[in-house]
């Protein structure tokens, strides 16, 4: 069902009482479909539903397809002050966008990207990894070309096969096989320091868990905690590779005080096999270090 204008005012209203001083870093967000293919007269009427509160509010994020931006809607949402906007880009490889009846093609992306980039916009790019017809050769070609287009921030969504879609009857006939759960971990954990390094923000990695998802889904390829295991598969193998020019086990490793629990592992995984391998390790604190890296040492050489 659709939302209202007064849908629009109530929500508002609440989540101002709510956020208080809050809502001033707060982005109102139209999400959940594409924003600017719905019927331009209702567009406008959420849009001036919300333009009341936003003294309240940073500004609005809208998500909306590629193929539906050109310079008259981008001239009409500027003026009721959206400030972000993110489209469904999905993959850069036609023949994936193809076969997944995307209805968009990868240029479309760029030239929505470019011209969003032109009107002021900031911009959000979204991608799936392990649709039909990808690879993980194609998936990290869609991080490179993602990065080209400077966005600032991305998000990353790995497919998961949901029941009563073609994808399920392509996945229950053979025709299609979705990634495990350690490949897409894989992969996106390289994701990770690619976005890192060109200094791109990733506001969401991995779906966002409800009961209905994990009920209807099928390939048993999903996880709620998807950021956490690629966040500690990037400091389990970037540990074994340093470790490596080692010849004691005794090391002492150094990392920021905010990643000691990416470095650990969930439930502490990463250290138990450390342990199993033989490695007795002492951790230092260094908050100058970036997020992601961590320093080995001999530790029997300091002591």
């Amino acid at each position: 069902m659709q939302p209202t204008s007064d849908d629009v005012a109530r929500t508002l209203k609440k989540a101002k009482e709510d956020l208080k001083e809050k809502s001033k870093l707060t982005e109102i967000a139209f999400f959940g479909g594409s924003f600017t293919a719905i019927d331009r007269a209702y567009m406008i009427t959420l849009l001036e539903a919300a333009k009341p509160f936003l003294p309240d509010f940073y500004g609005i994020r809208i998500s909306t397809r590629p193929d539906y931006i050109d310079d008259e809607v981008l001239s009409i949402i500027k003026d009721y002050k959206v400030t972000s906007i993110e489209l469904g880009a999905q993959s850069m490889d036609n023949s994936v966008l193809e076969l997944n009846k995307r209805g968009h093609s990868a240029q479309d992306v760029i030239n929505a990207s470019n011209l969003i980039k032109k009107h002021g916009f900031s911009l959000g790019l979204q991608m799936m990894t392990g649709l039909y017809g990808a690879t993980l050769e194609k998936d990290l070609s869609t991080a490179q070309k993602i990065i080209e287009l400077k966005p600032d921030t991305v998000r990353i969504y790995p497919t998961v096969v949901m029941k009563n879609t073609d994808l399920a009857d392509y996945y229950l006939n053979g025709s299609f096989v979705p990634y495990t759960l350690e490949e897409s971990v894989t992969l996106c954990s390289k994701m990770i320091l690619l976005f890192a390094k060109a200094d791109i923000k990733i506001i969401r990695l991995g779906l966002h868990y409800s009961d209905s998802l994990v009920e209807n889904s099928l390939g048993g390829n999903y996880h709620p905690a998807f950021k956490e295991l690629c966040e500690n598969r990037i400091f389990y193998e970037q540990f074994l590779e340093k470790a490596k020019s080692f010849s004691e086990k005794k090391l002492m490793v150094t990392i920021n005080p905010k990643s000691l629990s990416k470095f650990l592992g969930q439930n502490k995984r990463n250290i138990n096999k450390f342990r199993e391998m033989g490695y007795e390790l002492e951790i230092k604190f260094d908050d100058t270090l970036d997020k992601y890296d961590l320093g080995v040492c001999d530790a029997t050489e300091i002591s």
